[in-house]
C-alpha cells in the first residue's frame, strides 16, 4: 500500500513538474532582483555620483558573506540537515531582508560627504543589502536543485534542471530589459521596488511547494530500522569525503571559471552597448536581455539530450569554447550593434550548454545525502569568482580604460581589456573542461552516459 502511494506522488508526472513549475518561479523573482541595476549603471553614475569602483565595489557585495563568513557552507550543511522547506523558506526570507534595505539604499536621498566603512554611505549601505541578498538567493539555488534531484533522479534530471534554469533566466531577462524604462518614466528606484514585491509573492509560492513536499515525504514514508536511518544521516565527516573527490573539485572549478565570465559580464553589458556599439540607453538592455531568453528554450533542449543520450563533459567543453569565441569578438574592434547581437547568440549557446551538463553531473559524483553541501560548496568557490571579478573589472574600468566624458555625462570607458580578462577565464575554463572528461573516463562517474535509467 505505502509502495502504491509513493508512485502515485513521485512517479506522477503532473506532481513532479508542478513542484518544479512552483520553485522555478520562486527562483525567476530572485534572478530579477539579482541583475535588476545592471542596466541602471549609466543612470546611477549620473544621478547618484557613483563611479565605476563603486558600482563595481557594490556588485561584489554579492559575495561577502556568501565567501568571508562561509554562509553558503552552512546553508548546505543546514539543507542536508534540516531539509529543503526549512532551508528555503530562510532563504527567501534573507532574500526579502536584503532586497529592502537595498532599496532603501538607493531610494534615500544622496548625504554628501557621508562616509560608512571608507565608502560612501549609500553605497555601502546598498551594499551590505546586496550581500544579504545574495546569501539567500545563493542558498535558495542550491535548495531548488536538491529539490529537483528529489523528485527527478534516475528521471529527466537533467530536462528538469534545464528548465529551472530557463525559467530563472526569465528573471535575468526581464531585469536586463525592464530597469531603464520603469526608471526613466517613474524613478530610480522604482524596479528594485518591483523585484521586492516579485521576491515577496515568491515567497508564498515556496510556501505552496512546501506543502507539496509534505506530501511527498508522507507517501515515501518507510519502516526504515534506526541503523539505516543513521547510514543516510549526514555527518560533518562527509565533508572529507568530498573534498577528495577530483571530480568535485573539477566541476567546482569550472562553474567558477565559467561562470565569472557570464554572470559580471551581464552586469556591464548594458554599459558596453552604450560604450562600445551606441546603443541608446532606452535600448541598450535590450541586446544582453536575448541571451537568457535564448538560455530558456536551449538548456532544457541540451538538458534533454544529456538525460537522453549522455556526453555531459563534451557538452562541457563545446559551451567553453563558445565562451572564449564570444569575448574574443566583444574585445576586437568591430564596433557595429549586429557584431553584439552575433556574439550574444553564440554566448546564449555557451550559457545554455555548460550549466545543463554540470549541474545534473554532480549527483553522478557526489551521494545524494551529501548533495546539499557539495552544491553549496561549489556556490561558495562559484560566489569568489561572482564577488572577485566585478570588483576587479570596475577597478580596471576606473584605473586604466577611461576614456573622456560621454555626451550625455558620466564617464566614457574603453572595454577592451575587460573584456581580455572575460576571456581569459573562458581559457582556463576550457582546459578544466577537458580534465573532467579524462578524470571520468578514469574513474568511471558516468558523465558520457544518459541520465534516464530505463
Amino acid at each position: 500500500m505505502v509502495e502504491a502511494i509513493r508512485q502515485s506522488l513521485r512517479e506522477s508526472k503532473a506532481a513532479r513538474w508542478a513542484s518544479l513549475a512552483v520553485v522555478s518561479f520562486t527562483m525567476l523573482c530572485g534572478y530579477y532582483f539579482t541583475d535588476v541595476m545592471g542596466p541602471l549603471k549609466p543612470m546611477i553614475e549620473q544621478q547618484l555620483g557613483w563611479t565605476s569602483s563603486h558600482y563595481g565595489f557594490f556588485t561584489s557585495a554579492y559575495a561577502w558573506f556568501n565567501v568571508f563568513l562561509g554562509m553558503l557552507i552552512f546553508g548546505g550543511m543546514i539543507l542536508d540537515k534540516m531539509g529543503v522547506r526549512f532551508t528555503g523558506v530562510m532563504a527567501t526570507l534573507l532574500m526579502i531582508l536584503g532586497a529592502a534595505l537595498k532599496f532603501w539604499a538607493v531610494n534615500s536621498p544622496v548625504v554628501e560627504g557621508a562616509v560608512l566603512f571608507g565608502w560612501p554611505q549609500q553605497v555601502m549601505i546598498a551594499a551590505i543589502g546586496f550581500a544579504i541578498f545574495g546569501v539567500g538567493i545563493e542558498i535558495a539555488g542550491i535548495t531548488a536543485t536538491k529539490i529537483i534531484v528529489k523528485w527527478f533522479k534516475g528521471k529527466e534530471m537533467a530536462l528538469a534542471m534545464g528548465l529551472q534554469v530557463g525559467t530563472a533566466r526569465i528573471g535575468t531577462a526581464l531585469a536586463l530589459m525592464t530597469p531603464v524604462p520603469l526608471a526613466t518614466y517613474a524613478k530610480l528606484s522604482t524596479p528594485l521596488a518591483l523585484g521586492l514585491v516579485m521576491l515577496c509573492i515568491g515567497l508564498i509560492a515556496f510556501v505552496i511547494y512546501c506543502m507539496q513536499d509534505r506530501k511527498l515525504e508522507a507517501s515515501e514514508a518507510t519502516e526504515k530500522s534506526a541503523d539505516a536511518a543513521n547510514e543516510d544521516a549526514f555527518k560533518l565527516s562527509d565533508i572529507a569525503l568530498i573534498v577528495k573527490s577530483s571530480g568535485f573539485w573539477l566541476i567546482a572549478i569550472l562553474c567558477v571559471l565559467f561562470y565569472s565570465a557570464v554572470f559580471p559580464f551581464l552586469k556591464y553589458a548594458t554599459d558596453l552597448m552604450v560604450q562600445k556599439y551606441d546603443v541608446p540607453l532606452k535600448l541598450a538592455g535590450t541586446l544582453p536581455g536575448l541571451l537568457p531568453f535564448g538560455t530558456i528554450l536551449m538548456t532544457p533542449l541540451f538538458g534533454n539530450l544529456y538525460d537522453r543520450k549522455g556526453k555531459g563533459a563534451t557538452i562541457m567543453i563545446i559551451g567553453s569554447v563558445l565562451l572564449i569565441a564570444v569575448h574574443g569578438i566583444f574585445s576586437l574592434p568591430l564596433n557595429h550593434w549586429v557584431v553584439a547581437l552575433i556574439a550574444i547568440l553564440i554566448l546564449g549557446v555557451g550559457f545554455s550548454l555548460v550549466p545543463s551538463a554540470m549541474w545534473p553531473s554532480v549527483p553522478k559524483i557526489i551521494p545524494e545525502k551529501q548533495l546539499g553541501t557539495a552544491y553549496a560548496m561549489i556556490f561558495f568557490i562559484q560566489n569568489i569568482g561572482l564577488g572577485g571579478v566585478p570588483a576587479l573589472i570596475g577597478w580596471v574600468l576606473t584605473t586604466y580604460c577611461q576614456t573622456g566624458v560621454l555626451p550625455g555625462g558620466g564617464p566614457a570607458y574603453n572595454y577592451t581589456l575587460p573584456m581580455l580578462i572575460f576571456m581569459s577565464c573562458g581559457i582556463l575554463a576550457l582546459l578544466v573542461a577537458f580534465a573532467l572528461k579524462a578524470v571520468d573516463k578514469k574513474n568511471g562517474y558516468g558523465l558520457e552516459q544518459p541520465n534516464i535509467k530505463e
